[in-house]
């Protein structure tokens, strides 16, 4: 109301009074202060309306809402945290609403959402992983991972620590499927980190050997199935020798023992795909491409070669589709 209302005037059609000014001042200050008064009322409601619609130099704002996510998935001030706020020219933090979905780790497994896939172990993951890693590509369902050491295994983790290298790389690449292979050359004394033998040839200790070969495999194997992982383990082949041929089926024939116990260990059969009909050493295998007998294995009788690698990484694909489709992926 206008301060000019407030002063004094005489009723129409009734007779004048004089207001003495003394009277007349006390009354305009006491109309002004009504003023003030009200209009304080007005001006404060209509700042503190303004302050929570946009958030006063103080600081203070209105409602919170959720924070916006940056496009790497980190909130706008480099954390990881959903509700981590973020900052305003002048220094002050304010939230954000989000516009990015999370990702729900129970989502079935999808183009969108693929698959996580670690492919380890010694020179045979090596031989049979990068078309293996073709193949799973194919799939648009699955992230592939390859990590291999030539001469290594499990028997000589003072050459090579395979234990310590899964730790780091489950770490790096937290997979669903992990797909290991280890065993060619496993057929020797078992030793310790410092290299101290722990037990000698397979050959003439065959049950200490096989005991200490089922522990570090089923270790292992434990290993790579932490966290609900699925593990699909890859046998090894025979070799053109017997008597190798005798040490590497101690070896196999271990494996096998631990995988057994294992419900979330799939055992790849690598011996039998590449043995003959009398179950022996075979040169030629047929390519299930296209129906034809072909030499599958490498000049050293044991190793696979490339034709040979390719029949085993197609066989080993299978298993990885069969969990990705245990995992929801509609291929």
């Amino acid at each position: 109301m206008d301060a000019r209302d407030e002063r004094p005037v005489a009723p129409r059609g009734a007779p004048s009074r004089t207001v003495s000014r003394r009277r007349y001042r006390a009354r305009r200050l006491g109309a002004l202060l009504a003023v003030f008064v009200i209009g304080g009322v007005v001006v404060y409601s209509a700042v503190r309306a303004a302050s929570e619609f946009f958030g006063d130099d103080g600081g203070a704002a209105g409602a919170v809402v959720e924070p916006t996510a940056a496009p790497d998935g980190s909130s706008d001030d480099g954390t990881d945290g959903d509700d981590a706020p973020t900052s305003t020219d002048d220094g002050s933090e304010t939230s954000v609403a989000s516009t990015t979905e999370p990702v729900d780790d129970n989502a079935p497994v999808s183009q969108s959402n693929p698959a996580s896939v670690l492919i380890i172990g010694d020179s045979d993951a090596g031989t049979f992983g990068p078309y293996l890693q073709t193949l799973l590509d194919g799939t648009q369902h699955a992230d592939t991972t390859l990590d291999y050491k030539v001469s290594s295994g499990l028997a000589r983790p003072d050459f090579f620590d395979w234990p310590t290298e899964a730790e780091n790389k489950l770490a790096e690449v937290d997979p669903d499927i992990v797909v290991a292979t280890f065993g060619g050359n496993d057929s020797q004394a078992l030793t310790d980190l410092g290299g101290g033998v722990v037990v000698g040839l397979p050959e003439n200790n065959e049950t200490e050997w096989t005991a200490e070969y089922v522990q570090r495999a089923g270790d292992m194997m434990d290993q790579l199935t932490a966290g609900g992982r699925t593990l699909i383990w890859v046998g090894i082949p025979n070799d053109d020798n017997p008597d190798v041929s005798a040490r590497l089926a101690i070896q196999d024939n271990a494996v096998r023992a631990a995988a057994a116990d294992r419900p979330d260990v799939i055992f790849v059969d690598t011996w039998e795909r590449f043995s003959g009909r009398d179950g022996n050493w075979a040169e030629f295998v047929i390519d299930p491409r296209d129906g034809e007998g072909k030499d599958v294995r490498a000049d050293d009788g044991f190793h696979l070669n490339e034709t040979g690698a390719e029949i085993l990484a197609l066989d080993i694909a299978q298993e990885v589709r069969d969990v990705l489709r245990d995992l929801g992926a509609q291929i």
